[in-house]
C-alpha cells in the first residue's frame, strides 16, 4: 500500500499515538491524545463535498434535538420517501470524513432500488452540531435516529439498517442491541435485516492492517468499534458486501464478520469494486441480494440446524 494512501487515511499515526499513550500514562496527556485519536479516526471534512450538486426536491430535511443533548447540539438528517407508498425503508449510517453531502450518490442508488431512506449526520458532521464525535456519541446518535425511523416506517418487516465503512460498525452495534433485546423477550427483532458494506472487524484490526504494525493496538486505542464481538448477537438476516479491490479496508474483514454471524446470512464480494462503488458495480447481484434479504426468514422462523451459507464472489452486473 502506498505511503500517500497511508497519509490520506491518517491510520499510520495510530502506532505512534498508542505508544505515546503508553509512555506518557498521565490523565491529562491521555485525554489530549485520545482527542487526537478521535480526530484521526473521524477525519471530518468541513463544508459540502465537491461533487454535491444539491438535494433532490422531494428530500425532507429534519432536526432531532432530544432532551439529553447539550444546548446547541442537534442531529441533522434527510428523509427521502420512495415513490411507492409504504415502501421498505433504510436507515443509512455513513462512515468517516464525509458528511451527508458526500453520501448522496449512494443514497440515490438505494432510493432508485425502491427504498425510502432516512440518513443522518452524526453530531460534529455537516449541519449536526456538537462536540468532536466519539464511538459513544455516534452509537447514541444512531439510536436516536432509530426512534425516528420507527415512526416513519412502522412495519418492522419493511425496515433495513445499512452501514458503510465505519458506519457498518455503528450499524452492527445498533442491530446487536435491538437483537439482544428481542431475544431476551423471545420476540423477533424489530427490523427485517442488516446490511453492512466495506466495513471491518474492529478499528484496531483495520489500523493494524493498514499501518502494518506489530504494536498491540487493540489494547491501546480508546475507540474500539469491535463489530466482531457483536455480530453474533444481531438475531436478524444479514447481508455483508465488500469490494475485492478495496484498498482502504481489506475484504477479509467482511469475510471474518460473515463467518462469525449466525444464519440467515449472505456474503456478496464484488470483483473490481473499491471501497465506495460496490453498489453500482454489483448491479443486479446487489439488487437480488437485497430482495433476498427482504424475503429471508428471521432467526425465530428458521427451524432445524443452520443451513449452508451463500458465499463467494457474486459481482456480475
Amino acid at each position: 500500500m502506498s505511503s500517500r494512501l497511508l497519509a490520506r487515511l491518517g491510520l499510520r499515526w495510530f502506532p505512534l499515538l498508542c505508544m505515546a499513550v503508553l509512555i506518557i500514562g498521565l490523565p491529562v496527556g491521555c485525554a489530549v491524545l485520545q482527542h487526537k485519536e478521535r480526530e484521526l479516526v473521524f477525519r471530518i471534512e468541513p463544508g459540502t463535498a465537491s461533487w454535491y450538486s444539491g438535494l433532490p426536491r422531494d428530500v425532507q430535511e429534519f432536526e432531532l434535538k432530544p432532551a439529553s443533548f447539550k444546548s446547541g447540539q442537534n442531529i441533522h438528517g434527510w428523509w427521502w420517501p420512495a415513490a411507492q407508498k409504504n415502501a421498505p425503508a433504510v436507515l443509512y449510517l455513513h462512515g468517516v470524513r464525509w458528511n451527508l453531502t458526500g453520501q448522496l450518490f449512494r443514497i440515490e442508488q438505494l432510493h432508485a432500488l425502491g427504498f425510502s431512506v432516512l440518513a443522518i449526520d452524526y453530531r460534529g458532521f455537516g449541519q449536526s452540531h456538537g462536540d468532536l464525535p466519539s464511538e459513544t456519541s455516534v452509537y447514541e446518535d444512531a439510536r436516536i435516529a432509530w426512534e425516528r425511523f420507527k415512526v416513519l416506517q412502522p412495519d418492522p418487516n419493511k425496515r433495513l439498517i445499512y452501514g458503510h465503512s465505519l458506519g457498518g460498525a455503528v450499524a452492527v452495534d445498533l442491530a446487536a442491541e435491538l437483537g439482544k433485546q428481542a431475544a431476551d423477550n423471545h420476540m423477533p427483532a424489530p427490523v427485517r435485516g442488516l446490511v453492512i458494506e466495506s466495513t471491518f472487524t474492529s478499528l484496531a484490526d483495520a489500523a493494524t492492517a493498514v499501518a502494518n504494525t506489530s504494536l498491540p493496538v487493540r489494547w491501546l486505542l480508546s475507540q474500539k468499534f469491535d463489530s466482531i464481538d457483536k455480530i453474533a448477537d444481531i438475531h436478524m438476516p444479514l447481508l455483508v458486501v465488500h469490494g475485492l479491490d478495496d484498498r482502504y479496508v481489506p475484504p477479509r474483514f467482511s469475510e471474518a464478520l460473515f463467518k462469525a454471524a449466525q444464519e440467515p446470512k449472505r456474503l456478496l464480494l464484488v470483483p473490481g469494486a473499491s471501497h465506495n462503488n460496490s453498489m453500482s458495480l454489483a448491479g443486479r447481484s446487489y439488487r437480488q441480494a437485497l430482495d433476498n434479504l427482504m424475503k429471508s426468514k428471521t432467526p425465530a422462523q428458521v427451524a432445524g440446524p443452520a443451513r449452508a451459507s451463500s458465499t463467494g464472489p457474486t459481482g456480475d452486473s
